[in-house]
């Protein structure tokens, strides 16, 4: 238990700094400093899995730790750690589908991302938490698992790009209109201010709570997804939480250069794929971890390759025109 809390109070006073020290101040993150946040967090962690090499060397976790060998354990967490990452890409295109919709300011959108990361952290917690108890319990569970995340591969694989999300047509916006009054004019920081007696949420409130919905949504990819790759609940947490951390400055980092990579969900189809089979496997074969990061890393370079191709390509087009 130490290590799980020294690694809480550790996220705690990340936050904190992150809140109270450099982003005291309601500002538009420019590009220049999303680039230098979004380095530090992929940096973090990228680190953290020669930390966990030697929490696992040195048993400091005790009877909890499921993954005995320490080299085991830091592949098992960077292969969850770029899977929760990449799919996140595709939680950034709602996240700037729901603030173009509200027409959240830049300067604001930090502080939305922030509270909606603090809501995202207790919520994966929980589904970590039921999604191992479940798979130990109930071990046709990875059947239904790997089933779902192929289904969501496919579904992904065959979607039509040019239907756009509008978060105001879903049944959370309505659900949260009939249970408080909201408004259309945002006042500061705020996310609910009082008129005449009445408690009103503004629209960086109703944005949080579609995050926070949304969240939801791709947890229930990303959770089965790594617990392909393990299920030793302190890899899944410590991977899941650096992830979630680093989407924010994500977020502000390749917001406006997303259309750029046209094939990138075809990296998704494919991951999402790989580790659904992965998860039906689970009970009569285990796939190398080996096999797993090389074919996320394979999926995503393909990726990014072909869509920059595509982009030169059509670029010239265009200016053949």
């Amino acid at each position: 238990m130490i290590i799980w809390s020294l690694f809480l109070i550790m996220i705690g006073v990340f936050l904190a700094l992150d809140l109270g020290v450099f982003n005291k101040n309601a500002h538009e993150i420019t590009y220049k400093e999303a680039g230098r946040w979004t380095a530090v967090w992929t940096t973090l962690g990228l680190s953290f899995s020669f930390l966990v090499y030697f929490i696992y060397q040195y048993n400091w976790l005790g009877e909890m730790a499921k993954t005995s060998l320490p080299l085991t354990a830091s592949i098992e967490y960077l292969t969850g750690y770029i899977i929760e990452l990449t799919l996140s890409i595709d939680n950034i295109f709602v996240i700037a589908m729901i603030f173009k919709s509200f027409k959240i300011p830049k300067k604001y959108q930090h502080r939305v991302l922030f509270w909606g990361i603090v809501g995202a952290l207790l919520f994966r917690g929980l589904m970590i938490f039921f999604g191992v108890v479940l798979i130990e319990q109930f071990k046709w569970t990875t059947y239904v698992f790997g089933a779902f995340l192929i289904f969501t591969a496919i579904r992904m694989a065959f979607s039509n790009d040019e239907e756009e999300f509008d978060p105001k047509q879903s049944w959370v916006y309505r659900t949260i209109r009939r249970v408080m009054p909201v408004t259309g004019r945002i006042d500061g920081q705020k996310f609910i201010i009082k008129k005449r007696g009445l408690i009103i949420g503004t629209p960086l409130l109703l944005a949080l709570i579609l995050i926070e919905f949304t969240d939801i949504l791709f947890a229930l990819d990303s959770i089965p997804a790594i617990l392909a790759i393990t299920t030793d609940p302190f890899i899944v947490f410590t991977s899941n939480i650096f992830a979630i951390l680093g989407l924010r400055s994500m977020y502000f980092f390749v917001a406006n250069m997303l259309d750029s990579f046209h094939y990138l969900k075809y990296s998704l189809t494919v991951i999402l794929i790989y580790v659904g089979i992965k998860l039906v496997l689970a009970n009569h074969y285990h796939l190398p971890l080996g096999l797993s990061l090389g074919i996320i890393a394979l999926s995503l370079i393909a990726g990014v390759y072909f869509s920059i191709r595509y982009k030169t390509e059509h670029a010239h087009d265009h200016d053949g025109v």
